[in-house]
């Protein structure tokens, strides 16, 4: 049985089911975010992103192994870069979770995807990619979509602990984006999408776990359950998206990639009672628009 696993994999089919897959990875990033903002100031940050990071790890061995990646297919020439990567990914998440702490869960969305408008400039500045009017033009809509969330604080209605949340958002994108600049090198470099995924997984869990001696709690039942329910819904999303890929063109995604800010809406809607104020209608059509156009053609940002 062992000798025949590594020949299996999913029948081939239609372009509906990496549709279907990738929706579902959407929705899977939004209930992971809901547990997160459910979670509050009551468990510590770092003890989140441990427990995020960490029950990750059990869909995504079980997923490596299914597919015949775990364990051989961890192995890598480049540890440093890997460890360069994770450790960019990990300072995102933490800055990614306080967001959500801070901001209405639609709002920590969106400013997510100025992450594409980054990658365009630090590809560019680091990579020495090409920067065509097309691309700039999406880099000059993200722009702009991150000066509109800036709108309510020069008319003098900026909510309490905004500012701080809209800096950790933009934080974010840049974090990102450099983690998204080095796994560009290490795709090149030869190295699987599985052991970048894993090693992340596992860097983001010890970095998580060093904070323990700033205080973690004891979580009660209900911070247990949102606590699991967050690396295992962040879990099941990135495998989901990586199965996506295989029956569907990043091209024919892409769209559908949008709907986790309608999930946050909706979610932030209904467990929080968040209304986004005008600003993030403002912003909503520029940074969407800046980040499909920055991307270059038939690639997506994972």
């Amino acid at each position: 049985m062992s000798g025949k696993r590594g020949a299996f994999r999913l029948p081939a089919a239609g372009e509906a089911l990496g549709v279907w897959l990738r929706v579902g990875s959407t929705f899977a990033f939004a209930v992971m975010g809901v547990c997160i903002k459910a979670l509050g100031g009551s468990v510590p940050l770092g003890q989140i992103v441990f427990f995020r990071s960490a029950v990750a790890l059990l869909p995504l061995v079980l997923f490596l192994w299914w597919s015949s990646g775990f364990p051989h297919g961890l192995a890598t020439r480049r540890p440093f870069g890997h460890l360069w990567r994770s450790l960019l990914g990990a300072c995102a998440m933490f800055t990614a979770f306080a967001t959500i702490h801070l901001l209405p869960l639609a709002e920590a969305t969106l400013l997510s995807y100025l992450a594409p408008v980054m990658l365009a400039l630090l590809g560019w500045g680091l990579l020495g990619e090409r920067l065509g009017m097309r691309r700039f033009g999406g880099i000059l809509l993200g722009l702009c979509g991150g000066v509109a969330f800036c709108l309510p604080a020069l008319s003098g209605t900026l909510s309490q602990g905004a500012l701080p949340g809209f800096l950790l958002g933009l934080a974010t994108a840049v974090l990102t984006a450099g983690a998204l600049i080095q796994v560009r090198r290490l795709t090149l470099a030869g190295e699987s999408a599985g052991a970048i995924a894993f090693w992340f997984a596992v860097v983001s869990a010890v970095t998580g776990l060093a904070t323990l001696p700033f205080g973690w709690i004891v979580p009660g039942s209900r911070e247990a359950a949102l606590l699991l329910g967050s690396g295992l819904a962040g879990g099941i999303a990135h495998i989901l998206m990586t199965l996506s890929f295989r029956h569907a063109e990043a091209t024919a995604l892409a769209p559908f990639e949008y709907l986790s800010i309608l999930w946050a809406a909706a979610a932030g809607a209904l467990f929080f009672a968040e209304v986004p104020d005008w600003a993030f209608f403002v912003a909503l059509p520029l940074i969407l628009a800046g980040s499909l156009v920055s991307l270059p053609k038939g690639q997506r940002v994972r």
